[in-house]
């Protein structure tokens, strides 16, 4: 059976769950073929007849989406969009949850459950061992660009590049890939039957939202928290809840709900987010200091989790460790080695890949805990492949000290 491809998909929302009415505003999909390329892209607004919640995230007023169609009349050129191809998001459980929930709400039933879509958010520990879960720390690590986040259709873009990589990393075996691609073929999506309506785009050239500091810096710099998938994913979700650096007792009352749906008791609920605390405590202190608007937010942060006052006075006295330093590089790279190659050089990258490939060593797309070296041609780059190796010790050199490396 022919892959059909896969529909990358965002939504932006008016909050985290559609069981406290939360309605799904804006939907951004992305088309990518089987090999990875880009083919299309779609995007609208939706009017959900209700207020649009956290407004200086996701940038929607509701002169925004005034004329904008309702998810009933975009929901026939939605489900054509979806039909015959494999369903991927970054934290997918987030859009299928609320997928369903609007289809339900048309009397419709959505043929994707949580385990039916691919996550790019999930497969970040295969692909990008050692990386953090949020979208822009995954694009981070195979320099992907990404512009306008909390749009829908750029946040859709930059996963679907995101799987693209993926993809390209199983470029030899795509077997796996290929029994999706059945699975999505046999999907019996409905036939919504409501009138129908053009998608409205939103409306472009407003200003970047302002992201608390500690949140913004340490959540992109946190290690992974490891666990299972429902953890991980409960973890996504308090990435989400507190990008404005303030937890509602909405928002706690649908996390509380979240954690029930995935299986997670309040005594993990509770170690789940005090090791999430610790994390964002660790990367606050990797430049040994703590200012004036980080201890704020840490206090703030740790009792807006129920972390113990215990563990928020220690967050602020006990200094962490700062960023790790590389050690420079004496030995020729060889075998067991992960060579990492970044920005444009004299040679081109396949030349230098094959030389590389050559000593014994394995050439990457993405920097992760793994890679031993990344090849700049500015070694003091400030790309995001670069301020991964930094963070995590990797050292970084240019072209002419990795022919001396080669020998």
């Amino acid at each position: 059976m022919a892959h059909g491809g896969y529909a990358v998909i965002d939504f932006e929302t008016t909050g985290l769950s559609p069981a406290h009415h939360h309605r799904i505003i804006e939907v951004g999909v992305v088309h990518v073929a089987p090999d990875g390329t880009m083919e299309d892209s779609f995007e609208t607004v939706i009017n959900p007849s209700r207020d649009l919640g956290p407004t200086h995230i996701h940038r929607l007023r509701g002169a925004d989406v005034r004329d904008a169609p309702s998810f009933a009349a975009v929901s026939g050129r939605l489900v054509e969009l979806l039909r015959g191809r494999v369903l991927v998001a970054h934290n997918a459980r987030f859009e299928t949850t609320f997928l369903r929930a609007e289809m339900a709400r048309l009397g419709l039933r959505s043929p994707v459950d949580d385990d039916g879509a691919l996550c790019t958010m999930k497969l970040a520990g295969t692909y990008l061992p050692g990386s953090g879960r949020k979208l822009a720390d995954c694009c981070a690590a195979y320099d992907i660009t990404l512009e306008d986040a909390h749009e829908a259709l750029a946040d859709a873009r930059a996963t679907a590049q995101l799987l693209s990589a993926y993809l390209d990393a199983d470029q030899d075996d795509r077997r796996w890939w290929e029994q999706w691609g059945d699975f999505a073929a046999r999907a019996p999506w409905p036939a919504p039957a409501h009138p129908a309506a053009d998608w409205l785009a939103r409306s472009r050239g407003g200003t970047a939202v302002s992201t608390p500091e500690l949140l913004d810096r340490a959540t992109d710099h946190a290690a992974p928290l490891a666990g299972s998938h429902a953890e991980i994913a409960y973890a996504g979700m308090l990435d989400q809840a507190l990008a404005d650096g303030y937890l509602s007792l909405d928002e706690s009352d649908q996390l509380h709900e979240l954690a029930r749906s995935v299986g997670l008791g309040d005594r993990a609920r509770r170690d789940l987010q005090t090791r999430y605390f610790s994390a964002l405590v660790d990367a606050a202190w990797r430049d040994g200091v703590l200012s004036p608007s980080e201890r704020r937010q840490i206090s703030a942060v740790g009792t807006m989790l129920d972390v113990p006052s215990s563990a928020r006075e220690e967050a602020l006295r006990v200094p962490r460790m700062a960023e790790v330093r590389a050690e420079p590089r004496t030995r020729r790279i060889g075998a067991g080695d992960v060579v990492v190659l970044t920005g444009e050089m004299s040679q081109t990258r396949e030349q230098l890949e094959q030389r590389v490939m050559a000593t014994g060593a394995q050439v990457a797309r993405a920097v992760t805990k793994k890679t031993t070296l990344l090849v700049a041609a500015d070694p003091d780059s400030l790309s995001g492949k670069a301020q991964k190796a930094r963070q995590y010790g990797i050292q970084i050199v240019d072209e002419p000290s990795l022919l001396v490396l080669m020998g």
